[in-house]
This record gives structure tokens, C-alpha cells and sequence, in this order.
């Protein structure tokens, strides 16, 4: 089968690979119907963060099972499923916790598995998954095509984007700032209007994006940035700003912006993957701002979205602005890389 491999820097290549196997008794074998590339697989594409070996990569993928171990028993042959961009088994005390990122028995999708060497990565032909019964969510029944992009952003934006708004505290009435207009940020004004906020300011430069951020529910866009962007914040929301805000970059001056942003006693709700520097807990005490969030732990958000995606109650897919098939998988990271899409989708 064909998988995309990362070398190094700005070096992804599609090769051909084993074809996986059953190996545990609880595990699947997914053929991928749609992936995509992640914000996040841009920091080791641009060097960020280094690669030691050349490895699989890909984490967000929905497909059709293919192949089953003895042991599962919550999906079959044949269901389309979507993975969460991890791996989990769904019953042990951190998953109970709500906390299945931090799995006791899980892991990554393209990083060391329990077996030894690197784990499938979602950018490719077919995965194994090491805990069918944890990890995977079957819709109801085949999904048509139209559906498929909406579906896949389960799998990590959506939920991510929801994650920022639950941890923030996002409820009715609530007034919401989005730090970021990438598919996280976009995917999280979605959840801020689905969980009943009053008013949503996108933060966003392109016009591309902030259509998008429009059409999801943002009332207002800033596109200033630093001091005359927290300036503008506190000019829209009776000069003390936001309630909650929504840090889905993951920079030192993105999450500044956002603590800055919040009004006094505000919630910071951040799920950007950090890159930057340490943050500066003063500014936080001084003026009574929380914050909360992280690696979000979307497993447990697929039931939640899933019957709103499939009903067009809303309608993440639309962040997939470029569709590309996987032979061309180079290009949709340089895609992603300058900004000439929000969100690429490889099928097969």
C-alpha cells in the first residue's frame, strides 16, 4: 500500500509500505476513505520540530473497516468509521475522566506504538488501529460523498474547535473572541454559536477565512494584532473585553492576545499546540483571567456532533477549501504551508 513518509524539513513523500495486520485481538483495519494535513504536521514539515527518522505522518482519517480482531465487538466489516487523531481504549480511569489524550493504554497515530517501530500514519492507504472498540465511532450507515469532509473534521478540528469553547466556558449569552482563523479556529466559532454566545469576533487578516468565519457565525472581525488588537477587543466589548476567548494558534503572541483579550474575570480556552515561549502568569493573576484546556481529548466529543454533521445542522467540511488525491500530497502540504488553502483533503 502507498503512505506519505516524512524525511525532514519540507520533505513528505508517498511510498509504498507493508500493508498492516491484525496483531492484538482488539484491533481494525481501516481502509481510508479521506485524511487530510493538520496545522500541527506543519511544525515538523518546517523544521520546527525536528525529525530524527523518517516516519509516517497523518493523524485524522475516516474510512471502512476492512478487518476486524476476534475480540471487538462495537464495530464490523464494513462500517465507516472515524478515528480520533489518537489512538485509545476508551475504558481505562483517564478516558473515564474524559481525558482519553492521556489513554494509559493509547497512543499516536504516525509515533512509536507498544510493538515497536512507528505506528500507521492517517496519511495513507489504510491504518491499523490498535483499539477498534475505543477509538473508532461508526456513523449510523454509509455516508454519501457530499457528507464525507464534514465527517473527517470529527476526527480532530471540530472537536478541537468545541474543546476550546467548552474549556472557556462558552454558554448563553457569552461573548466570544477567536484567536485564529486556521480550520481550528474557524471550526471553534461553530461551537461558540452552537453552545449559544451572543457575539463572535473572528481574528483574521484574509478575506477568505473571514468569509468562512462569517458564514460560521462571527458577528465581527478584528484584524489588528497585539496592543491595537486587544485595544480594538476592549472597544467592542464596553472597554474590558470578552468573556471567553478561544486560542487556537499556539504561539507566545497568540496566546498573549488572547489572555489580554478577556475581560477581568474572563476564561481563556486554549488548544493551540504550543510552539512559543513561557506564559506570563502575572497578567492572568492581576486581573483575574483563567485558563484552561489543552490537548483536546475529541473521542469524546464524536456522539455530541456526529447527528448535527449528518443532519447539516452545521457544517464544518466547508474549512476543507482544496481537494487533492494522495499522490499528490506534496503539494497539499505546501498548500497548507503558505497559506494557500485553510484545510487540505487527500483521498486515496
Amino acid at each position: 500500500m502507498r503512505a506519505t513518509v516524512i524525511y525532514g524539513e519540507r520533505d513528505v513523500r508517498l511510498e509504498e509500505v507493508a500493508d498492516p495486520i491484525l496483531s492484538t485481538g482488539g484491533d481494525a483495519i481501516v481502509r481510508v476513505v479521506a485524511a487530510c494535513v493538520c496545522g500541527s504536521d506543519l511544525w515538523p514539515y518546517r523544521g520546527v520540530q525536528p525529525t530524527d527518522e523518517p516516519h509516517r505522518i497523518g493523524h485524522e482519517f475516516v474510512g471502512v473497516v476492512e478487518a476486524i480482531g476476534p475480540d471487538v465487538r462495537t464495530v464490523k466489516v464494513g462500517d465507516f468509521v472515524i478515528a480520533p487523531f489518537y489512538d485509545c481504549d476508551n475504558t481505562c480511569v483517564n478516558c473515564q475522566n474524559g481525558v482519553s489524550t492521556s489513554c494509559l493504554n493509547g497512543g499516536w497515530w504516525g509515533s512509536d506504538d507498544q510493538l515497536g517501530g512507528f505506528a500507521d500514519g492517517a496519511q495513507g492507504e489504510k491504518v491499523r488501529v490498535p483499539h477498534a472498540d475505543g477509538s473508532l465511532v461508526a456513523t449510523p450507515s454509509m455516508p454519501d460523498d457530499a457528507q464525507v469532509p464534514g465527517l473527517l473534521t470529527l476526527a480532530d478540528v471540530m472537536g478541537t474547535g468545541h474543546h476550546a469553547a467548552v474549556s472557556a466556558g462558552v454558554t448563553t449569552g457569552s461573548t466570544v473572541v477567536v484567536v485564529g482563523d486556521g480550520a481550528v479556529g474557524l471550526c471553534a466559532i461553530i461551537a461558540a454559536k452552537r453552545l449559544g454566545a451572543s457575539r463572535i469576533v473572528a481574528m483574521s487578516r484574509h478575506a477568505d477565512r473571514q468569509a468562512v468565519a462569517r458564514e460560521f457565525g462571527a458577528t465581527d472581525i478584528v484584524e489588528e494584532r497585539g496592543e491595537a488588537g486587544v485595544a480594538r477587543i476592549r472597544e467592542l466589548f464596553d472597554g474590558i473585553g470578552a468573556d471567553c476567548v478561544l486560542e487556537c494558534v499556539g504561539t507566545k503572541e497568540s496566546m498573549d492576545q488572547a489572555i489580554e483579550s478577556a475581560r477581568p474575570g474572563g476564561m481563556v480556552g486554549y488548544v493551540g499546540v504550543p510552539t512559543g515561549g513561557p506564559i506570563a502568569v502575572r497578567p492572568l493573576f492581576s486581573r483575574n483571567v483563567g485558563l484552561n484546556g489543552g490537548v483536546a481529548s475529541v473521542r469524546g466529543y464524536v456522539e455530541e456532533l456526529l447527528p448535527e454533521v449528518l443532519s447539516g445542522a452545521i457544517n464544518p467540511g466547508r474549512v476543507f477549501d482544496l481537494e487533492l488525491p494522495l499522490a499528490d500530497v506534496a503539494e497539499a502540504y505546501a498548500a497548507m504551508d503558505e497559506r494557500r488553502a485553510i484545510k487540505v483533503l487527500l483521498r486515496p
